[in-house]
């Protein structure tokens, strides 16, 4: 099943729910970072996070990080996704790996730790919006939820998995449902969701059973008035590094250091942290580098 990403609203617009499925993608960077099974798990959740959070924003080219600071063994987690449907997300220590947990699950809590989740949210203009919060359990979908509802003051249901084996990642994703103040007002209606939600016994299981977006809604909302939007948005991990950025960032270190990596090393090489590729700069293009420098302060002065 093709990446994609659909929403849907049910009790009169008083509920929101963005569903995503994020196999391929998912895969990708496991590929692309030669990250281990807890790794991927954890990168997987933020990255699906990511995308159901961006899905709220309204402003083309709109973004948002995801950043998990743990005092464990993973390191870290960084995940960017837009609104375009482009997700890209690295962890510092991709080959750690943990013994599964008491309920005999991948430990992403464990490989996380306790420390804080950052959110920013940039819609292209002005400055972002930031916030932080303490982590709850490391497990990622908590920790959003938890966010949700303390910074931006929405009740969230936020169910993420991804199930990854010998073969790789086979099923990832994740559902949002929000319920707005309107709708929050009726307790029996969000008793009955809290129940439902509860009861689901993951979000990858639901996917290897064969289920769609559309059935998990429909099992979930079908009788609370469900509107599923005909749109259905295709996902993919992307990044939009590039040479001419990495020729950019090299300028910046200045004519020292350049024409020291030029003596040194003949060159230079730079990884992109968030894709994995690798960029050769020859000395030629240090060099020329060095002449922009100096034409540029010889304008200047």
């Amino acid at each position: 099943m093709a990446d994609q990403l659909i929403r849907a609203t049910a009790a009169d617009g008083g509920i929101k729910a963005v569903g995503v499925i994020t196999t391929r993608l998912t895969e990708e960077a496991r590929q692309r970072h030669k990250l281990s099974y807890v790794a991927t798990a954890a990168l997987g959740r933020s990255m699906a996070a990511g995308l159901l959070m961006a899905s709220s924003m309204k402003r083309v080219g709109s973004r948002v990080n995801v950043r998990v600071k743990g005092d464990g063994l993973l390191g870290g987690i960084l995940a960017d996704a837009g609104l375009d449907g482009t997700v890209r997300g690295y962890v510092g220590n991709p080959s750690v790996e943990l013994p599964p947990n008491d309920q005999g699950k991948l430990d992403v809590g464990g490989a996380v730790g306790t420390g804080f989740l950052y959110v920013v949210r940039d819609i292209g203009h002005g400055f972002p919006y930031s916030s932080t919060v303490e982590l709850v359990s490391g497990e990622i979908g908590d920790d959003v939820a938890h966010y949700l509802a303390s910074s931006e003051q929405t009740p969230s249901a936020l169910v993420l998995g991804v199930f990854v084996g010998e073969q790789g990642v086979t099923a990832a994703g994740g559902i949002l449902i929000q319920v707005l103040p309107k709708a929050a007002r009726d307790e029996e209606l969000v008793a009955t969701l809290e129940s439902r939600v509860s009861a689901l016994s993951g979000f990858t299981p639901l996917l290897q059973a064969g289920k769609t977006l559309t059935e998990i809604f429909n099992d979930l909302l079908g009788d609370m008035g469900l509107n599923i939007f005909p749109e259905t948005q295709m996902l993919r991990f992307h990044c939009g590094c590039s040479f001419d950025r990495v020729l950019g960032a090299l300028k910046i270190l200045g004519e020292a250091e350049l024409q020291d990596m030029i003596v040194k090393d003949n060159g230079a090489e730079a990884t992109c942290e968030f894709c994995g590729n690798i960029y050769q700069a020859s000395s030629d293009d240090l060099t020329q580098l060095i002449g922009d420098l100096q034409r540029e302060s010889a304008i200047s002065g």
